[in-house]
């Protein structure tokens, strides 16, 4: 069996010093002796000196202070360069995590004595941000001979060279008694001190500031490669903060996944919401319950979160749990389908048990922008809510239904009596009731109100899955969409709940296409809206209440909503526009239209340094049609 390094994501030494050629060569052969400079005659007269290492050379390469070494509160006013030894010049690579010691204040002892004497002491923790060659010797290398020499040459030489890395600093790591802690960048190192690569676990977690514990997603990368180290199983896995002692768990500070088509993104989210099941947060009363998830899916792919993979293997699954990720289907897994007049339902590619629902009218009266659709401007707004609406409810009771509405404002008694007493205007209320029709195949079918199963909508460690795949009319399907989850919203935020099912689960409201119902509008629909998604943003921490946005489009969220957004993870993305919106690091931002299948970004302020990550190249669920 294979060992947990090995563990499959979507993809993705020490050497010797370069002071000549016949340097490499005694390296490789010699482990020990003392320095040697021997001179030997060459074919043109000159001599050329030859230098025997005493030793193993360690690290990547030294610090250079040629064009000075500064460390600034300013980050562009910083300058670390490391120049890289010629052995270790084709492992190098952007990104790469090192640690440079600072000096005690004694003699530098031999390079090996360093190592061991700083293990525990103060070391920078630093990004390689940028790699280039100079020129070791005032000399023009762009010439005929110089070019067809290269050409006819098996390797190039690179003696001649300099190899050098601009180093970022992220953090300094110091010990408190047993434990490994960071702070900010306050102290120089020396030059020629010793730059090595980080490959102690620990070391890089800290120094990143990612979590020990708390909600997997996927695993440390640079590049597109994994980050190894020394330990077992040698990966790096990215955990996401989930606990009140080290803050609110960011999972009630809400997740953004955001990323191009085929990038991965229900794969992934997938992956992260079925480690979300089955953990418990603590409620205001002290109770601690399950989380609930509710995820509205337009392409019916989150019901078979309920069965296994069968493409997952034992020795896979094994090494998931090796590292305390949880894999396999959910049992407590309900398919709420939508009964929509027209549209039928049908699903073989899960087991998943299914429920029918029907959207009460009732609901419109707490949220009567659920009828005004895109096109009511507000004088007709406010006819509707503020006369029509109230009179409805007081002649026919909450539980009218949508066609005794239409048949209500086809009285031409009540338009006219409306119009003399100056409540609404005749041509208003001919807008308003022209304006309210094409809704009849959303409220009150053939099928038990969302109302009446609350109790199975919103269950203690259970994942509720809504698809509108197979309804095609796109208002049809966003009203049904708004109002579930407006439902959601307002009992969760309520002081004086109907339903204390909701109130008192820990939940998260997970939302495919996101884009489609939460962008930026100049209607009234739109306005409420966003409204109402800010405000469950804002008190989603107190509430219990968390988002979970995916999008192929970040940048039609609307800005009060993603502000926000405390954790957002970002998958491939090839628009340009979408990858500005989403206000990522410039040079993550540069990697994400180069990102294969389940690559992304992750930048969570309160959870750590922004990264790369790898996620699972297998789902932990079921997924695909196959």
């Amino acid at each position: 069996m294979s060992d947990l390094g090995d563990f499959t994501d979507f993809d993705g030494g020490d050497g010797n010093s370069d002071e000549s050629a016949a340097e490499t060569a005694a390296g490789d052969a010699a482990d020990g002796g003392t320095t040697a400079d021997t001179a030997a005659a060459t074919d043109d007269g000159f001599e050329s000196m030859t230098v025997t290492p005493a030793g193993t050379d360690t690290g990547l390469g030294v610090l250079s202070a040629a064009d000075s070494l500064r460390i600034s509160e300013d980050e562009d006013e910083c300058n670390l360069r490391a120049y890289v030894t010629v052995q270790n010049r084709s492992r190098v690579r952007l990104g790469k995590y090192l640690l440079i010691p600072y000096p005690d204040g004694t003699a530098s002892p031999p390079d090996q004595e360093r190592v061991s004497r700083h293990a525990d002491g103060e070391r920078l923790f630093c990004r390689i941000s940028a790699l280039e060659y100079a020129q070791e010797f005032r000399a023009d290398d762009a010439t005929e001979i110089h070019a067809r020499r290269a050409m006819r040459e098996a390797e190039i030489d690179e003696q001649d060279f300099k190899f050098m890395a601009s180093l970022n600093p992220v953090a300094v790591l110091y010990r408190d008694g047993d434990e490994l802690k960071r702070r900010m960048t306050d102290r120089v190192p020396k030059p020629e001190t010793v730059v090595r690569e980080a490959t102690d676990k620990s070391e890089i977690k800290t120094g990143l500031k990612i979590p020990a514990e708390g909600v997997f997603l996927g695993h440390l990368s640079v590049g597109g490669e994994k980050v190894r180290t020394s330990a077992r199983p040698p990966t790096i896995d990215y955990r996401l903060k989930d606990d009140y002692e080290s803050g609110d768990p960011l999972v009630f500070r809400h997740t953004l996944v955001a990323g191009g088509t085929g990038s991965g993104k229900t794969h992934s989210s997938k992956n992260v919401l079925r480690q979300y099941l089955g953990r418990t947060y603590e409620m205001g009363d002290g109770r601690t319950p399950e989380l609930a998830v509710v995820q509205f899916d337009p392409q019916d792919e989150y019901a078979q979160m309920h069965d296994d993979n069968p493409k997952m293997d034992d020795d896979f699954a094994r090494r998931c749990e090796r590292e305390g990720v949880k894999t396999g289907g959910h049992d407590d897994t309900i398919a709420f389908v939508p009964k929509v007049a027209g549209a039928e339902y049908s699903a073989s590619h899960h087991r998943a048990e299914q429920v029918e629902f029907t959207v009460p009218f009732s609901l419109v009266h707490s949220n009567p922008w659920l009828i005004a659709g895109a096109s009511l401007n507000d004088n007709q707004y406010t006819a509707l809510t503020n006369t029509l609406l109230p009179r409805f409810e007081r002649e026919y009771g909450r539980n009218a239904t949508y066609d005794r509405f239409r048949t209500f404002l086809s009285d031409p008694a009540l338009k006219a009596e409306l119009d003399e007493s100056g409540d609404i205007h005749e041509a208003t209320f001919d807008a308003v009731k022209r304006r309210v029709q094409g809704f009849g195949a959303v409220f009150d079918q053939d099928a038990r109100p969302i109302t009446d199963q609350i109790s199975q909508l919103v269950r203690a460690g259970g994942l509720t899955v809504i698809p509108t795949y197979h309804i095609t009319d796109s208002r049809t399907a966003s009203t049904i969409v708004l109002a579930v989850s407006s439902l959601l919203i307002d009992q969760k935020l309520s002081n004086d709940p109907l339903y204390d099912r909701i109130k008192e689960t820990p939940l998260v409201l997970g939302m495919d296409e996101a884009h489609n119902f939460l962008t930026d509008a100049d209607s009234v629909q739109g306005r409420q809206v966003i409204g109402k998604f800010t405000e469950a943003a804002k008190q989603g921490r107190k509430e219990r209440l968390g988002l979970y946005l995916i999008t192929q489009d970040p940048q039609d969220i609307a800005d009060p909503v993603f502000k926000q957004i405390n954790t957002t993870m970002v998958l491939n993305l090839g628009d340009e526009d979408a990858i500005k919106a989403v206000n990522i690091p410039t040079n993550l931002e540069s990697k994400v239209p180069y990102m294969e299948k389940g690559q992304r970004v992750v930048y969570s302020p309160d959870n750590s340094e922004p990264v790369e990550l790898i996620g699972l190249s297998t789902c932990v669920t079921r997924h695909g049609r196959e």
